[in-house]
């Protein structure tokens, strides 16, 4: 599951009656400008969810009226697809300019920067490059694709509560076929143009398609969900069967003519494993950091910061070590020392992934009891922690977030790739659950989700470089908190190393042309991270390319942000209210410190910057 898609998934679960009662009550007060401004955020709103059927789908919203949609995958041709989306989209960005910023509220005017500022970036792949995204240059990979992402959804996402559900389960199983032909098409026509992802991302890619399609139909996986989900609820219907006919006559066939089409491809690849390797690689890779980042940081500077900040990560590691004996050979090599330590390890087996769960379950109950102390707002949605399903965590990343439904009918769920637990010593956890669960992800996107002063748009709008930056300061803040024991602050510091030599292999992947074995050489030596692990890593930068950068380029951010808030307010500072800006929702990081001045400054004049309000 990519970071776009993780955008998506911060589920509304709301019919379209209750969405518009919520507006309606979050608006109530607004007039003039503002009033027009945020019917404007819910036209969008609402246009959006009724031409995207799983993006209704991962909202909640396909009942009532839009209950169609829940049959409904989009299966128009990409080029055509792209195009009325570009279209689309360049009209939203037409009305919200049409309101004037005259007469709007400081709030109104940051909600219209912002979303403004998303249409627009949103789009520059399609209108730029002819490409879906900077950040994903490529149709298919070991980590993107049709083949990748909708089996997902559809056992994840998509409902069964009755034969409704079910029927629509099928209806969709069926069109899956018509995507990936879709998808064949189109990366037959973007390798056409040079944009083929690196030979071994194909046969990583393939090797995953092979699995999926390696079941007997009525054993797929596939057929199992809705049959063992409409079991469950004691629906009745062969739905283990037709979802078998519609595999075996459908599904499987496409998946057969994909396979096909990429291996006549491969031999075709450029060569090289960065984005460097595509026409026009140099400013589409520049591009995806500006999206990445929301910074306009060169690959030159973001690789120098990388540097720096591996330099000083390292320097506190190794006192760390040091102090637990740890003592000879690099900070990496001593590391590697640690991450071997049978004290360390969970069994590589079905009772170890069983008990490491547990115990992160038990790492999110310990900082949930914490957070009072440093948060005034906290969220209420459930969290569950499950690990990547088999059939995709070859390709799949370490750890990733998704969020809960409103209404509480899906939790928040924190996936762990489990594929080895020798790729997660038991002092590195902590960390993980700190920036996936609380005080991280779940904390963030369930406050901004909550709060009924945003417009739909922006409860569920993810940035990387925000979201990702807030989860690692996350990790730090739950040091202040308290949250280590012992070793695992060298898990914290560990994780804080790993971040900085992103922007480092990122960078040297696509921008100064490193090989694959290179980067992974570089971050092997430089975190001590097992090697399993690192490549999946490093195969993940030139899959999506500049993502991985946000992380500490965000962290680094939110510090600046606080630090400077500390330092005017003095006395009067109070990290609980400092916490508070989550609420105004994610946003690129240039408004993001810029707001945070507003609040400070109207803090100092004595009053208070709450979303909605001047300040």
């Amino acid at each position: 599951m990519d970071r776009r898609e993780f955008m998506v998934t911060s589920g509304a679960a709301l019919s379209a009656t209750l969405l518009s009662t919520v507006s309606a009550r979050a608006f109530a007060q607004a007039s003039g400008n503002d009033a027009a401004l945020n019917a404007t955020f819910e036209r969008i709103f609402q246009e959006q969810v009724r031409t995207n059927p799983t993006y209704a789908t991962f909202l909640g919203l396909d009942k009532g009226d839009l209950a169609p949609l829940r049959s409904r995958l989009d299966i128009r041709p990409t080029v055509q697809a792209r195009a009325e989306e570009t279209a689309r989209t360049r009209k939203f960005i037409s009305w919200l300019e049409a309101v004037p910023e005259a007469g709007l509220t400081d709030f109104a005017k940051l909600n219209r920067e912002v979303v403004i500022w998303d249409l627009k970036t949103g789009i520059m792949g399609a209108e730029r490059f002819d490409i879906a995204d900077p950040q994903q240059p490529y149709v298919i990979t070991q980590q993107n694709g049709i083949y990748f992402s909708r089996p997902d959804f559809l056992n994840s996402a998509h409902p069964i509560g009755d034969a409704s559900d079910a029927e629509a389960y099928l209806s969709r199983l069926a069109q899956f076929a018509t995507e990936l032909d879709n998808d064949t098409a189109e990366q037959r026509r973007q390798a056409a143009r040079g944009f083929l992802a690196p030979g071994w991302s194909l046969d990583l890619a393939l090797k995953q398609m092979a699995e999926l399609r390696s079941s007997a139909p009525e054993q797929s996986s596939m057929a199992d969900s809705v049959a063992s989900r409409a079991a469950a609820k004691s629906i009745p219907g062969d739905w283990r069967g037709r979802a078998a006919k519609i595999l075996a006559g459908q599904v499987y066939p496409a998946l057969d003519r994909q396979m096909a089409a990429i291996q006549a491809l491969r031999p075709t690849t450029p060569a090289g494993d960065g984005e460097w390797r595509v026409p026009n690689g140099d400013a589409i890779y520049s591009a995806a950091l500006v999206e990445a980042t929301t910074t306009n940081y060169t690959p030159d500077e973001v690789h120098e910061i990388g540097l720096q900040q591996v330099a000083d990560v390292t320097a506190r590691l190794d006192k760390i070590l040091r102090g637990a004996g740890y003592t000879s050979g690099t900070v990496g090599e001593r590391l590697v020392a640690l991450n071997k330590a049978p004290d360390q390890l969970y069994p590589n087996t079905d009772a170890g992934r069983a008990q490491l769960i547990a115990d992160l379950n038990a790492g999110v109950q310990a900082m949930t009891a914490k957070l009072p102390q440093a948060f005034a707002t906290l969220p209420k949605q459930p969290l569950e922690i499950r690990r990547v399903p088999p059939e995709i965590q070859d390709g799949a990343s370490n750890g990733y977030y998704r969020q809960a439904s409103l209404d509480g009918s899906r939790p928040a769920i924190y996936f762990i790739n489990l594929k080895s637990t020798e790729d997660w010593p038991k002092y590195t956890l902590p960390s993980l659950t700190y920036h996936e669960g609380v005080p991280g992800h779940h904390l963030q996107l369930s406050i901004a989700q909550l709060s009924t002063e945003l417009p739909m748009l922006r409860r569920i709008a993810f940035y990387s470089a925000y979201g990702e930056g807030w989860a690692l300061y996350s990790e730090q803040l739950a040091d202040e908190l308290g949250g280590y024991k012992g070793i695992e602050s060298a898990g914290y510091l560990q994780s804080f190393l790993f971040r900085a030599e992103r922007l480092v292999v990122d960078t040297g992947l696509n921008h100064k042309r490193w090989s694959r074995e290179q980067a992974i050489d570089h971050m092997m030596t430089t975190t001590g991270f097992a090697q399993g692990r690192v490549q999946r890593e490093i195969e993940r930068y030139c899959a999506s390319p500049g993502q991985a950068c946000s992380y500490k380029i965000g962290h680094l951010a939110w510090l600046r942000a606080r630090d400077e808030a500390q330092k005017a307010l003095g006395a009067k500072f109070d990290l609980r209210q400092f916490h508070e800006v989550l609420r105004e929702g994610a946003m690129p990081l240039s408004i993001l410190e810029r707001r945070i001045r507003e609040r400070t400054a109207a803090q100092l004049a004595g009053g208070g910057a709450r979303p909605g309000e001047r300040g």
